[in-house]
């Protein structure tokens, strides 16, 4: 298994002169020192006009930064907007990212949040999933082409040989975003990796790890012409402490998180520089179902994050991207965190990975078969932004059972569930 790590940029009111210039610093310091510790990937998203949820407009000029602090972590876009972005732009700002970095660059592609982001740039969200595989079409192709040209129903350009070229070749492996969990289907059907959040339970993340990997092998339809990149990531709220009580309490920033992603998809934007995410949380981070959020991820001692990591590492998920930086976290505490877990975890799973390269070179190559398992309960469970809270496996389950007996009281009880 790898490990990644993965930055929105959050910065909650209030603000001070420095504060986005300390926080772009410190986070290029927590890559650095990544770097040095053995993690395999940082990814950084890139967001529009999501005040305190992300600063991060500008991934390519960060991690262009990050690129000369570095030697050896892969650099992820995780995602760039193709809505939002020219293909032209993309192909020139990705191959130049790839050549300062020494070829360490990931290309994870997306839509964009909704009408908060893609609005201010005359896109409607009933397109932008036509127009994102219009943009795959009219972007991958510059990589490699020294005369192409297109025209579609969103981008048209005349012939053209876009410069620089990237050094990996024919460009960097590809990924798409999975905030809905149908989109891991997707991801398989078109060979791309698939960058979701981190399922609800371990049997939830075999379901779709092996209808991820099952259309990959039998269902491949790429969109256009590229390198099948078979891999899946998970996101998940981290912190690594000496106890589970301090990593609960030095955690507090994911549930910050999950309330200002909950907050712009139900409200979106309504007063522009002056809305204090904030402030409106306090009153909701000491909820349960804060509280609850706070067991779901990988938050606890090494112990505790090293039982939950096996049981992800035997559903065969490839790489985990540990999300720290959130909230009002410090730098200290996240520094602290990612050395405790690079010493007292990473090395069992970074162990484990020339086995799982073996099953996974046994599945591509149909020498494993998969069982199709049921994700039906998946697809009926899977919470639709609803506070955006993952529940314990038991919670779930208890949950789940309510429902059926309300609806069928003689109907099978559904285990199978997946991330948002």
């Amino acid at each position: 298994m790898k490990f990644g790590i993965f930055y929105e940029h959050q910065l909650p009111r209030p603000w001070g002169p420095d504060s986005e210039r300390r926080l772009l610093e410190e986070s290029l310091a927590q890559i650095e020192l990544a770097d040095g510790l053995g993690y395999d990937y940082a990814w950084e998203v890139e967001h529009h006009f999501l005040e305190e949820y992300s600063h991060s407009s500008a991934p390519e000029v960060f991690l262009g930064a990050a690129s000369q602090r570095t030697r050896n972590i892969r650099l992820g876009h995780g995602v760039i907007q193709l809505t939002t972005n020219h293909p032209v732009r993309v192909a020139e700002k990705v191959s130049t990212l790839d050549l300062l970095s020494g070829g360490r660059v990931e290309l994870g592609l997306g839509e964009a949040q909704g009408p908060v982001e893609l609005h201010p740039f005359g896109v409607q969200v009933r397109s932008k999933r036509d127009r994102w595989i219009e943009g795959v079409k009219a972007t991958i192709p510059l990589f490699t082409e020294t005369a192409f040209e297109f025209s579609g129903e969103f981008y048209s350009y005349p012939k053209r040989n876009v410069v620089p070229k990237p050094l990996q070749k024919p460009h960097p492996p590809l990924w798409v975003a999975c905030s809905n969990i149908e989109t891991i289907e997707d991801a398989g059907r078109w060979g791309m990796g698939a960058l979701g959040f981190q399922f609800v339970s371990p049997e939830a993340a075999r379901a779709w790890v092996n209808r991820y990997y099952l259309n990959l092998t039998r269902n491949l339809d790429r969109i256009c012409d590229y390198p099948v990149n078979p891999n899946i990531a998970m996101v998940s709220g981290f912190m690594c402490c000496e106890t589970d009580g301090e990593a609960v309490e030095k955690a507090a920033g994911w549930t910050f998180f999950i309330f200002c992603l909950s907050h712009y998809g139900r409200h979106g934007i309504s007063d522009p520089g002056e809305t204090d995410l904030w402030k409106l949380y306090q009153d909701w981070r000491h909820t349960e179902k804060a509280q609850q959020a706070l067991t779901a991820g990988l938050i606890g001692s090494p112990e505790t994050i090293r039982g939950k990591l096996r049981a992800f590492a035997a559903a065969n998920v490839d790489q985990v991207i540990l999300l720290n930086q959130a909230g009002q976290n410090t730098h200290e505490d996240i520094c602290a965190s990612l050395e405790l877990f690079a010493r007292e975890v990473m090395p069992e799973f970074h162990a484990m990975e020339e086995e799982h390269a073996a099953w996974k070179a046994g599945v591509l190559a149909g020498e494993i078969e998969l069982e199709a398992l049921s994700v039906e309960g998946a697809r009926r469970y899977a919470h639709q932004n609803e506070d955006i809270v993952r529940l314990t496996p038991e919670q779930l389950k208890a949950k789940m059972a309510a429902k059926e007996a309300a609806a069928a009281p003689n109907a099978a009880n559904v285990t199978d569930t997946a991330a948002e």
